[in-house]
């Protein structure tokens, strides 16, 4: 493949710009809808809420970019919903109560460079009024998983030291990974690429699942999903409101799928999308049918564990940059608000989690960057002195740098998420 024919990675400071920009844009999101998570609020205006703040912020920056907006709806899933729930203003409103345990899963792109993210609450958790029993035990697993992760999705690594990995830590805490689910490596344009990291797999899955080892300018979409029941996911009667474009090519019948289609490449390309983002509700519906009966969309069914339950998620976006991870989405749990009886005793989990994700090679790439620009300073005052006007270069302070981017396998199609 020449260096034309290239996929763009994160070796590219303009394509690694891209993907910490829609991380920002996320992370800031969620910051906003977490406060909005209060008893009253309406699950159907807090995920309109989400995709609009991701739609305004992109709409107004990288105003070259062939497309940009949402990279996956929002969806908020309460309690037992394990993912994907994203309702259409014709279904019964859903609204919070206190105690409810609530999942925020949501995602922006500029250029295709995608981002995402997901975050667990309880609804009116404080410090003085702490979320104890096994809604405290399931977002500390959930949590202290993906902090595992974190620090084990770095070059050199492979994919199955953190599925076993968290599978220990679950296990500390009395709850089960979600069986099947895959994290993805997320390249432009697509939110499943071929490397994944899967969780709790099944003896068939084992087999099919492949072990990775994971490398430099890689990003992913880090993903932990856990139950305080079986860990398996079914599908109820919760309509399916989110789907994804795929490979497939079909000549569409109906004027009204023909209509639609077009739009919907037009507006999302390849990014997962929910039905809500369409004027009429019925002719989507109708076109949607056609379309994922000859295979050109992939549906992201809702997904529930048994009613007694409750699931946690948890959704980091990582690039993976020769001098250390990088973070770019992601909050992470509020400890101060949850008390678990259990606690994680594995030695050598409790190690992986002292570890430092960050950069191991700062100190280098400061000399590194500080011998570059002491050259251009150098060049600076060559010009100078044969009498050329040039801008004044200064050397940056030591350390300082110069300016210079689910489900079941083969059950459903959450693992496209």
């Amino acid at each position: 493949m020449s260096s034309e024919d290239e996929a763009p990675t994160c070796r590219s400071e303009a394509v690694l710009n891209k993907y910490k920009t829609a991380g920002e844009i996320v992370n800031r999101t969620l910051q906003k809808l977490i406060p909005m998570c209060k008893p009253g609020a309406v699950v159907l205006e807090l995920c309109e809420a989400g995709d609009k703040m991701i739609t305004d912020e992109t709409s107004v920056i990288h105003k070259k970019a062939k497309s940009k907006g949402t990279s996956f709806p929002t969806c908020i899933c309460l309690n037992n919903c394990i993912c994907h729930y994203s309702p259409l203003r014709s279904e019964a409103p859903q609204t919070l109560k206190e105690g409810d345990l609530v999942k925020i899963d949501l995602g922006a792109h500029i250029d295709g460079f995608i981002a995402v993210a997901a975050h667990t609450l309880v609804v009116g958790a404080t410090k003085e009024n702490k979320v104890t029993g096994r809604k405290a035990d399931v977002i500390m697993a959930a949590h202290k998983s993906i902090e595992a992760a974190l620090r084990l999705v770095r070059p050199g690594k492979k994919n199955t030291k953190v599925t076993e990995t968290t599978s220990k830590i679950c296990e500390s805490f009395k709850c089960l990974p979600i069986e099947g689910m895959l994290s993805h490596q997320l390249n432009q344009f697509e939110i499943d690429g071929e490397k994944s990291i899967i969780q709790n797999p099944n003896d068939a899955q084992k087999k099919e699942h492949e072990e990775y080892q994971f490398e430099d300018y890689e990003v992913f979409a880090v993903d932990v999903l856990v139950s305080t029941g079986e860990g398996r996911g079914r599908e109820k009667d919760t309509r399916c409101t989110v789907y994804k474009r795929t490979k497939g090519t079909y000549l569409l019948k109906m004027k009204a799928s023909r209509t639609f289609f077009g739009e919907m490449e037009r507006r999302f390309g390849t990014m997962p999308f929910t039905l809500r983002a369409f004027e009429d509700e019925t002719r989507t519906r109708l076109a949607v049918q056609e379309c994922v009966s000859h295979m050109l969309l992939d549906p992201f069914h809702v997904l529930f564990e048994k009613d007694s339950e409750c699931v946690a998620q948890f959704k980091y976006t990582v690039i993976l940059m020769p001098n250390g991870t990088h973070k770019i989405t992601g909050l992470g749990a509020d400890t101060s608000v949850l008390q678990s009886e259990h606690k994680i005793e594995d030695s050598e989990v409790k190690e992986i989690l002292m570890q430092s994700w960050a950069s191991s090679k700062k100190k280098t790439d400061d000399k590194v960057a500080d011998k570059a620009t002491d050259k251009v300073a150098d060049k600076a005052a060559d010009k100078a002195a044969e009498g050329d006007k040039v801008d004044k270069v200064d050397k940056p302070a030591k350390g300082v740098k110069p300016a210079g981017v689910k489900t079941p396998v083969k059950a459903t199609k959450a693992d496209k998420k």
